[in-house]
């Protein structure tokens, strides 16, 4: 398929499929007359790619993890190496930690919110 129907199916920018295939995380045939082709597995690569740059991962981490990840057909990639599991744990900790100050963020709002309602009801029109 061609840039622009992977970038209709997937719902990501020309721009950025090419940046992809820039950073090695996406790669394409090229036709004769140089237009790139993807097959049809790269619509899960690229929502791959759009899982792990939005769980906060750069794009050479994503190059290191995208050959471990299973295809939705089930279909095993390459095998994961003992320090890139490690590594991948220390962003799971990462992103608990940041969901936790989330949530504490978001619970700080509540109370905030719960008062100002509560001070709107009491005040005097």
């Amino acid at each position: 398929m061609r840039i622009g129907e992977l970038a209709q199916r997937t719902g990501v920018s020309e721009r950025s499929l090419r940046y992809y295939e820039e950073q090695r995380l996406l790669t394409a045939q090229r036709t004769p007359g140089g237009h790139r082709d993807y097959p049809e597995q790269a619509v899960d690569r690229v929502i791959h790619i759009q899982e792990l740059f939005a769980a906060g991962l750069c794009s050479k981490k994503i190059a290191q993890i995208l050959p471990c990840m299973r295809d939705t057909d089930g279909g095993a990639n390459e095998f994961a190496t003992p320090a890139l599991v490690a590594e991948l744990e220390v962003e799971r900790d990462r992103i608990n930690r940041m969901i936790a100050d989330l949530v504490r963020s978001r619970e700080v709002l509540d109370e905030v919110i719960e008062q100002a309602g509560a001070d709107l009801v009491s005040a005097p029109v």
